[in-house]
């Protein structure tokens, strides 16, 4: 084995050097990251779970809440009959259960209990309802995992500063904040920024890039007669909304979703195809 090569730092050395640079505040931290990004020291994922991660620090459950009018309930007044056929289009696990008004919170209702109702089971339902949990608007995403996570409650209901409900927040929606959720806007704050490319010809792209700004970065001719967006496009492409993971080509381009949630995108790893031979 030639000497040179294996004195050669490897790739998690290297990242470790750059990293104990020891960054004064969080915004030498990401762009410490970023450089490791455009390095490729990380790739496009790790990047966006390490920012995701930093991000949950700092959001509050207003930021990422179900607002009040998305919300999906169950009226207590309602047979069961009526409402298991919405249960089962809805596909959640767990529903809040109203008296009347969406300020009336009884109590949450989990979809595997109403699996008794098939077996001609008379359904109380509530003696079937578990208790809601409230937590303030203003309450940061990490307080919220940790206490998600201790009392094992999945779901909360958000409380506006008169006590009337403003929306409701799931672990999935905190978890996907981390995994598949996160809006890079600390690093976008400029139009330039909106498309930062690496050494190895990727395009790491904030979903609500205009489209004229993204064709005169890549020199694409895409049209902005029916999408304003990049993530306009994509949507178009996949006919509807994608979750993280989702690939699609649109022209000479592959489109990868980096950050997507159940109401839009938020960034995507753009890759130049190599024309046909």
């Amino acid at each position: 084995m030639d000497s040179s090569e294996s004195t050669k730092p490897s790739l998690l050395e290297r990242l470790v050097t750059m990293l104990l640079r020891e960054p004064e505040d969080r915004t030498q931290l990401v762009k410490l990251l970023h450089s490791a990004y455009e390095h490729n020291l990380l790739d496009a994922d790790a990047l966006s779970m390490m920012e995701g991660v930093l991000q949950v620090s700092e959001r509050q459950v207003r930021e990422i809440m179900i607002p009040r009018a998305q919300m999906d309930v169950i009226d207590i007044s309602e047979p069961p009959k009526k409402f298991i056929p919405f249960v089962i289009e809805t596909a959640h696990s767990r529903f809040p259960v109203i008296d009347g008004d969406k300020d009336n919170i009884i109590g949450i209702l989990l979809a595997k209990d109403l699996l008794k109702f098939y077996t001609g089971e008379e359904l109380d339902v509530r003696d079937m309802l578990r208790p809601a949990v409230f937590v303030p608007e203003s309450k940061r995403l990490n307080v919220l995992l940790r206490d998600f996570r201790s009392n094992r409650n999945h779901i909360a209901l958000v409380a506006d500063e008169y006590g009337g409900v403003s929306g409701v927040v799931t672990i999935e929606d905190v978890l996907e904040q981390i995994v598949g959720d996160i809006e890079d806007e600390f690093d976008f704050d400029d139009d330039e920024d909106n498309i930062i490319a690496d050494k190895a010809g990727k395009y790491r792209v904030k979903a609500d890039t205009e489209i004229e700004d993204f064709n005169e970065a890549l020199g694409t001719a895409f049209s902005d007669e029916e999408c304003d967006t990049v993530g306009g496009l994509v949507l178009k492409a996949a006919g509807q909304l994608p979750k993280r993971g989702y690939i699609t080509t649109i022209g000479d381009l592959t489109f990868t979703v980096l950050r997507a949630d159940s109401r839009r995108l938020y960034s995507l790893l753009v890759i130049k195809n190599s024309p046909a031979e």
